[in-house]
């Protein structure tokens, strides 16, 4: 029987694709990645979203300026009150066969050395600062919601990162339908950097098994649009380049052991505390301090047995996706990524969220990223050729 130690309530910060509740258990003992009991490897799994200039406009159409307007009336997703999960997810259908019309499994694997090596932020082409976090727009049906999320630099210089379940639905098993990216999102449906289509997520093989210890997307992005005016009193899109070109892109920081580092988490929350206030709106993006990193306790209910913690945080969602950012530069508005915002904790149960977490960023998330970075999107959104 495990003794009775402390109190934690958890909650996905951004979880409407999987309808989860908060939960409330007492658990003992901290997870690290040498004894969780699962194993190291698994497949990264590939899904498409828009993979045609057809398809990028028909997404395009969708989120309409005057769409985007209303865009701080959507939801950041939040727990639901449809189906519970079940208290056991590795009992849920296996990505494997869930996902077998519309994901492509990577067989060729990166090599561990080359998945660890770190990557450095790059500023945008033609300035020194970032600016590269924004929110991610997507339907569940046909309701809109929203995460944060970041740009991350890439080969292809088209990478956003995200939680998991911002861009693939492990419930139903299928991915978010009309999926963009706008970094440094106006009040009013402004998108000073362009809008990203998202083309294809990379992802781990066990998120479509609800395992938190996977909550993380790489979402490949085609080239940027913006809306222009047109005679007729309509809008026409504009090309306007690569998503890192534009906003730059933070580095990425794998198997950094809790304790030895500090980061900043960053995120748009806008959701209610666990007492039902709301003290944040989700139009500015906030961050936490830079606080210290720790092992996460265990999870059962979410499967997270190596998940890190940062305190004090008080996001709620709309944060979740946001990226936790190692070594932030002010003045540069650069650093690197080594997480994402995952799950909320109100380890007190006072009614107040305290603490955030990510999965734990290692080798393998590295196999995850690599690939969303080795993919190549169209060369136009706009069928006007333009040089990359």
């Amino acid at each position: 029987m495990i003794p009775r130690a402390r109190h934690f309530v958890a909650a996905a910060l951004s979880s409407a694709l999987l309808m989860l509740p908060v939960f409330a258990g007492a658990f003992t003992g901290i997870a690290h990645a040498a004894t969780t009991g699962k194993a190291a490897a698994g497949r990264v799994l590939t899904i498409p979203l828009a993979k045609t200039v057809a398809d990028v406009k028909r997404v395009a159409d969708y989120w309409k300026p005057e769409r985007l307007k209303k865009a701080d009336l959507y939801a950041p997703a939040t727990p639901g009150s449809a189906q519970k999960p079940s208290a056991a997810p590795a009992a849920a259908t296996p990505a494997a066969s869930a996902t077998a019309n519309v994901a492509t499994a990577v067989t060729k694997r990166t090599s561990a050395a080359t998945a660890a090596a770190p990557v450095a932020p790059v500023p945008p082409r033609k300035a020194t600062t970032g600016r590269t976090m924004g929110k991610v727009f997507f339907l569940v049906g046909d309701k809109e919601y929203w995460c944060s999320a970041s740009s991350v630099a890439a080969r292809n210089r088209s990478v956003v990162a995200t939680a998991g379940h911002c861009a693939y639905d492990a419930r139903q098993n299928k991915p978010a339908d009309y999926w963009i990216f706008i970094p440094n999102p106006g009040p009013n449906g402004e998108t000073p950097d362009g809008v990203y289509v998202g083309a294809a997520i990379s992802m781990h093989e066990d998120w479509g098994k609800v395992d938190y210890d996977y909550d993380y997307a790489f979402v490949t992005v085609h080239r940027g649009y913006t809306w222009a005016p047109a005679r007729n009193g309509t809008h026409e899109m504009k090309d306007v380049g690569r998503l890192q070109d534009n906003v730059g892109g933070l580095g990425l920081e794998l198997n950094k052991k809790p304790g030895t580092y500090a980061v900043t988490p960053f995120g748009y929350p806008a959701g209610a505390q666990p007492d039902s206030t709301k003290p944040f709106d989700g139009t500015k993006l906030r961050h936490c301090p830079q606080s210290p990193t720790r092992w996460s306790t265990k999870a059962p209910a979410y499967d997270l047995q190596k998940g890190v913690m940062v305190q004090p945080c008080d996001f709620t969602a709309g944060a979740s996706g946001g990226p936790w950012v190692v070594g932030y530069d002010e003045t540069r508005r650069l650093g690197s990524l080594s997480g994402v915002n995952s799950l909320t904790w109100d380890t007190d149960v006072r009614g107040h969220n305290d603490a955030v977490s990510t999965a734990y960023f290692d080798t393998i998330t590295g196999e995850v990223y690599r690939h969303a970075a080795s993919l190549n999107t169209i060369t136009s959104v706009t069928q006007v050729i333009a040089t990359n």
